[in-house]
């Protein structure tokens, strides 16, 4: 690997631009195996939006059945058949199946893959001045794993016995024992399948991104010079290496408990009276390894949405960002606490109390780098030049979600004051607001930045901004009740709680919720439509549409396998030389221009800022 990637740096170096050049492309190379980081980019988007829409849906179907229990719909006889709707009445296979599969396909088919797979690929190569990926070949293998993992994932709702029905954390013995309930049967061997496809999609990818960073930056291109877009998409990239084998561990080891009679997470089973023939297990060691990567998982998802926002929120408030060095230590900071601090999430599994309180301390400690990241975006804003884009919008968005979310967290972190909501729908506000909400705010702030990198084309500000307020608004119209349902105790997973007449006053904040969410996600066709119509009809991009430091802008608008046409760009100066004045002050350094390209050389007298 180090071999090619010294010959592709000399490449880039000497400017040979017949990279991709030398044979004409077809459609199938072109848009179907293509090995260009940008194709795959869109391919990687264009499938989380469709792995999005469906998971959207399966939340408003649940969200209809807890407001209107028992209540029959022909919406959900039309999506889930007479089978799992009855006469229009969905029952609890049905519930507890779109439960699991909407937050399997949110987290690792949308904002996973979703953020880190588009916009590692789109940007890593273009900021960092390199002609493609260390190994283009591999990213197309990563791509399509994804895809291939994605069908199997949905092949798994038309299996007759149903699709898995654990909940999206797939605990035993649910998720071991194919006889437990109908969801334990193909459906589970399907998401077990399909996740072992997708957790070797992933380390592919983090492998390539990683290599990139670290060997194919352009002349001039230190480390302190990298946008912090790379800085979070690099790190992303070294906590999934270091997480993800983890997760596939256990899931072959569920695998051979379910089909080869082991027992590593199953003891004294009793179904229907009969005593199985397990011993020995442990479903607590399951929580342990899904949770190692289950928590630096939340910060997979995070960290690319924190690093498109720096990017988005300096270009537009004309600024640089502040604070550039403790951004990039705040990243490092939550890369090495993710991985400490599995165990808050198992508090009520009769934990040793000492332990919990190792992993409190742990926890409440990743609020600092946190905390450093959300006063750095607001001082980044003050006083800032704002131009008030979608794309602007959403990453201040995501640092409101960020904090309201976060804040939420601290209780959660505190073993003391967990026990009290564990599952609860506190923990469906707390996690939804600070990962799901402020991942996919980042998702599409990067989508409406570089919408015009990737087409071309410029997306309607104006259906932006509608989607944007109905958006923010039905967010926290969702989950801020939540938390209040939560503190009153309200458990997660329940199809219904008529059962519960101590439950009764809260089933008007659930049908309130409900409208929320259908509103929410309704406003998502028109982020749809724009994207969709923007790529044939859009305003044509000119090649630095936003006024932008970063290299990808010194590209051409008409895409070329290679990037540039000429020699690759040297960086003389980091990514955030925004509104900096000349020497004697009396005008920008290049007059009458508020920014200044990191290809431009520094100027006499000028003083380098990396701070």
């Amino acid at each position: 690997m180090s071999a090619i990637a010294n010959a592709t740096v000399a490449e880039g170096h000497h400017g040979h631009d017949d990279h991709g050049h030398h044979h004409k492309e077809t459609f199938i190379t072109k848009y179907i195996f293509s090995q260009d980081h940008k194709m795959i980019a869109k391919q990687f988007l264009i499938t989380g939006l469709i792995m999005g829409t469906i998971g959207i849906l399966m939340s408003i179907l649940f969200r209809i059945q807890i407001a209107w229990p028992e209540e029959s719909f022909k919406v959900f006889e039309f999506f889930l058949g007479e089978k799992y709707a009855t006469d229009g009445v969905m029952n609890p296979d049905a519930y507890l199946a779109l439960v699991t599969i909407h937050g399997t396909i949110m987290v690792f088919f949308v904002l996973t893959a979703g953020l880190s797979g588009t916009f590692s690929n789109l940007l890593i190569p273009l900021q960092i001045g390199a002609r493609d990926m260390a190994s283009g070949f591999l990213n197309m293998v990563s791509y399509w794993l994804f895809f291939i993992s994605s069908v199997i994932m949905l092949s798994s709702l038309f299996v007759e016995s149903g699709p898995a029905s654990a909940g999206w954390t797939i605990y035993p013995p649910l998720s071991a024992l194919p006889e437990a309930i109908p969801g334990s049967g193909t459906g589970m061997t399907l998401w077990l399948v399909s996740m072992a496809i997708f957790i070797a999609q992933s380390l592919i990818g983090s492998l390539n991104y990683i290599v990139t960073v670290l060997n194919l930056r352009t002349n001039g291109m230190s480390m302190t010079r990298l946008p912090l877009t790379i800085w979070a998409l690099f790190v992303t990239a070294i906590i999934g290496v270091v997480s993800f084998p983890v997760l596939l561990s256990a899931a072959l080891m569920l695998i051979m408990d379910r089909s080869f009679g082991t027992s590593f997470f199953l003891s004294d089973i009793y179904i229907k009276g009969e005593v199985l023939a397990h011993q020995g297990g442990s479903p607590v060691l399951f929580e342990h390894l899904f949770w190692f990567l289950g928590h630096p998982e939340v910060y997979i998802v995070i960290l690319p949405a924190l690093g498109i926002t720096s990017e988005i929120i300096a270009t537009n408030s004309r600024k640089p960002i502040f604070g550039y060095r403790a951004m990039v230590a705040s990243i490092l900071a939550i890369a090495f606490l993710s991985t400490i601090v599995w165990g808050h999430h198992m508090f009520v599994s009769g934990m040793n109390p000492f332990l919990g309180s190792v992993f409190t301390f742990t926890t409440l400690l990743i609020a600092i780098p946190s905390a450093v990241k959300a006063f750095n975006y607001i001082t980044t804003l003050w006083k800032g030049n704002l131009q008030m884009n979608p794309g602007m919008l959403f990453s201040i968005g995501l640092v409101s979600t960020f904090i309201t979310g976060g804040l939420t967290g601290i209780i959660l972190g505190d073993s003391t004051l967990d026990i009290n909501v564990h599952d609860t729908y506190f923990v469906i506000a707390h996690f939804h607001l600070v990962m799901g909400i402020s991942a996919l705010y980042g998702l599409f702030a990067g989508v409406y930045h570089w919408f015009p990198k990737m087409f071309g084309r410029m997306m309607n500000k104006n259906l932006g901004y509608i989607h944007f307020w109905v958006t923010a608004i039905g967010a926290y119209g969702v989950f801020f009740p939540m938390h209040f349902i939560g503190m009153a105790g309200l458990p997660r997973r329940y199809y219904t709680n008529t059962n519960f007449p101590y439950f009764d006053d809260l089933a008007d904040t659930n049908v309130l919720i409900t409208v929320f969410a259908i509103i929410t996600a309704c406003v998502q066709l028109v982020f749809i439509y724009n994207f969709i119509s923007s790529i044939f009809y859009g305003k044509k991009a000119t090649q630095n549409p936003w006024s932008s430091n970063t290299l990808e802008w010194t590209t051409p608008v008409e895409h070329i396998h290679g990037n540039w046409p000429g020699e690759i760009p040297s960086v003389y100066r980091w990514s955030y030389d925004y509104s900096k004045l000349n020497e004697d002050e009396t005008d920008y350094v290049i007059p009458g221009q508020d920014f200044v390209p990191q290809n431009v050389p520094l100027q006499k007298n000028e003083e380098e800022l990396n701070h």
